[in-house]
């Protein structure tokens, strides 16, 4: 594994008369690794999935194509490489989607292997994780989204035809009824390169579903996020006419697959992929950055690279800017 020196944290004082505050910064990327596929060549990671469990973040990456590994950070910036906790029997397993279920207090692994979604449960974040079976057939990304009624809901892609669809669930295991398509490539950006909508993932705020996305050609520079909004899980969604809200450029090159966390001020970061050339190829590595939503629900977000930024709020650094200040 090969971490990423050039992630940097800075204590930075500003001082205003009578006061003083403690900012962190960091650098993009966060996170590198690469492997050596026979079908691809050298690959990085992308395709990251993330959750916040027991005061630490937890983040699954698309890897070596055959299993999945699982990184941990107190910060969203320093990464330590824990255990693999998914080996497949083959090829093809990508973008891996892992929640903690309140209920029955487990966890739930949503794989891709071989174009078929299946799920596998764990007793905790870093362990192993037992198959369970297929949910569905020709698909790939799936995103389980459970929502503050308690129903759950699964969104994935269609392959090869890359329209996003939604299967409402009984539980985190058994499916509901039968699925429901929300969005397909209908824009320009989305089919620049391929006609592609992709990588959902599904954030609520203030009543409203945001399905974020991404779209373009999944392996070059073109590649970015998008978002998509309605007043039900199951749509019908509305694209927002600004996207895409990450994508290239200043050094940002094929920013995709996202994932949504808080930090401890409730926050919301992105952890997302980025290539690392402008070339066509899987050089991916793992960026962060902050997003937000305005007063009329638009939700902003930039991409960057290699440029300081101000860095998750933790609980340390929350109560050393609060000593500070006295």
């Amino acid at each position: 594994m090969r971490m990423m020196n050039a992630v940097l944290i800075c204590l930075v004082c500003a001082v205003l008369p009578g006061t003083a505050t403690a900012v962190e910064t960091y650098t993009n990327p966060v996170l590198v690794e690469t492997y050596s596929s026979p079908f691809m060549g050298t690959v990085g990671i992308g395709d990251p999935s993330v959750i916040f469990y027991g005061g630490k973040y937890y983040l699954y990456p698309t890897g070596d194509n055959r299993s999945y590994d699982v990184y941990i950070s107190s910060d969203l910036v320093h990464w330590k490489k824990g255990p693999k906790v998914f080996r497949s029997s083959g090829h093809g397993a990508w973008a891996p989607d892992v929640i903690y279920n309140p209920p029955d207090r487990k966890f739930y692994l949503y794989y891709t292997v071989n174009r078929r979604v299946g799920v596998a449960v764990a007793d905790s974040p870093d362990g192993t994780f037992r198959a369970l079976g297929t949910l569905v057939k020709h698909a790939i990304d799936a995103d389980m989204f459970l929502d503050d009624d308690g129903k759950y809901y699964l969104y994935y892609v269609r392959f090869p035809a890359f329209r996003i669809y939604v299967q409402p669930m009984e539980s985190p295991v058994r499916k509901k009824g039968l699925p429901v398509p929300v969005i397909h490539p209908t824009e320009r950006w989305e089919e620049n390169h391929r006609a592609i909508t992709e990588a959902p993932w599904m954030l609520k705020h203030k009543g409203t579903y945001y399905l974020l996305y991404s779209g373009g050609g999944a392996n070059t520079e073109d590649y970015a996020i998008g978002y998509a909004t309605s007043k039900s899980p199951l749509g019908p969604f509305t694209k927002y006419r600004g996207n895409p809200v990450m994508k290239k450029g200043k050094g940002v090159f094929g920013p995709g697959h996202c994932s949504v966390t808080e930090d401890a001020d409730g926050k919301l970061w992105m952890v997302y992929h980025q290539k690392t050339y402008a070339s066509p190829g899987w050089d991916r590595i793992i960026c962060i950055d902050r997003i937000r939503f305005d007063d009329r629900g638009i939700l902003h977000g930039i991409a960057t690279r290699g440029t300081p930024e101000p860095a998750p709020v933790t609980k340390k650094n929350r109560l050393s800017a609060i000593s500070l200040q006295q």
